[in-house]
């Protein structure tokens, strides 16, 4: 989905050996590309119970495998809203997984792409303290109450994937162009994910049916041009974490605007009874629980706003 075009020139001519016991051959790579498009799946039920398909969008420094299963082999959100009749898009954003990136001299000198390493996700993604971790998966110490499957933590970080963190528009077009084309759908955006699901729905007013934002970074500048229902939803160990206050702050600040002027809701799972959840919510241990209440939220929410 969507996606321009740019002209490369300048690249030297090189002499590569292209197949493994073959002769070398030039490579000249100069030329136009197609660059900035977004990969999508699409998951269509033969009776769906809901009219509009779900898009599960991504954070950052992922892809769309986090929908697909669990580290520790559970079914994801992916296959759990197919089960309760909802049609199911999985995207991979620009320059991520199945979508291309572009040729690194079409960035900028001072753009370079981002890894995430173990011990970062680690703490950002709330799992535990950064003194907490060490590459002996037998001797990290998770946060008391952790509900993110810790023994399948480095099978979780085999999804990591490079990002380029200046290219928010070039991901954002991508996004946009899908739900245009698509029409009528919900979004469930996961951290970067879901800024990006906040600013979709208020360029594309006519098609977004509601929204769901897990843990969302990046806001919008203006809350009053969202039109579609929206829920906010937290998980646990904010204590632990200045950098996800901060961020949680800058959210807050948003919904509260948003709030004055159309229906949003928030789940706060501690305040819920629910504990122990980490950042990446659909792929702890209750991750079924968890789809279930936002499909519960869906359900009676686009019912109300279509009446």
């Amino acid at each position: 989905m969507g996606g321009t075009d740019i002209t490369i020139s300048g690249l030297p001519v090189l002499n590569r050996q292209i197949v493994p016991a073959s002769a070398t051959r030039d490579v000249d790579m100069n030329g136009s590309y197609a660059v900035g498009q977004l990969y999508v799946q699409e998951y269509r039920l033969a009776q769906p119970r809901f009219p509009f398909p779900v898009l599960l969008w991504h954070g950052g420094g992922m892809c769309g495998s986090q929908w697909e299963s669990t580290p520790d082999g559970r079914a994801g959100w992916l296959w759990e809203f197919l089960s309760m009749g909802f049609d199911v898009l999985v995207s991979d954003a620009p320059e991520r997984g199945r979508s291309p990136w572009l040729m690194m001299n079409a960035h900028s000198e001072s753009d370079f792409p981002v890894y995430r390493s173990r011990k970062e996700a680690w703490s950002v993604f709330r799992i535990g303290a950064p003194e907490g971790y060490t590459d002996d998966p037998s001797a990290r110490k998770p946060y008391s109450g952790q509900r993110f499957p810790i023994g399948a933590f480095d099978a979780f970080a085999k999804q990591f994937v490079p990002r380029w963190v200046g290219h928010t528009d070039l991901e954002l077009d991508g996004y946009t162009a899908l739900v245009q084309q698509l029409g009528p759908c919900i979004l469930v955006g996961h951290s970067q994910g879901g800024g990006y699901a906040l600013r979709v729905a208020q360029k594309c007013t006519s098609q977004v049916q509601a929204v769901v934002a897990l843990e969302p970074t990046g806001m919008p500048d203006d809350a009053r041009r969202s039109a579609a229902p929206h829920l906010f939803l937290w998980a646990d160990h904010f204590s632990y974490s200045d950098l996800w206050r901060a961020y949680r702050s800058t959210a807050q600040a948003f919904y509260s605007e948003l709030a004055t002027h159309l229906q949003a809701s928030q789940i706060d799972l501690p305040g819920l009874g629910i504990s122990g959840n980490s950042h990446f919510m659909m792929l702890d241990r209750n991750s079924r629980d968890i789809a279930v209440l936002v499909a519960k939220w869906l359900q009676c929410s686009i019912k109300a706003h279509t009446n």
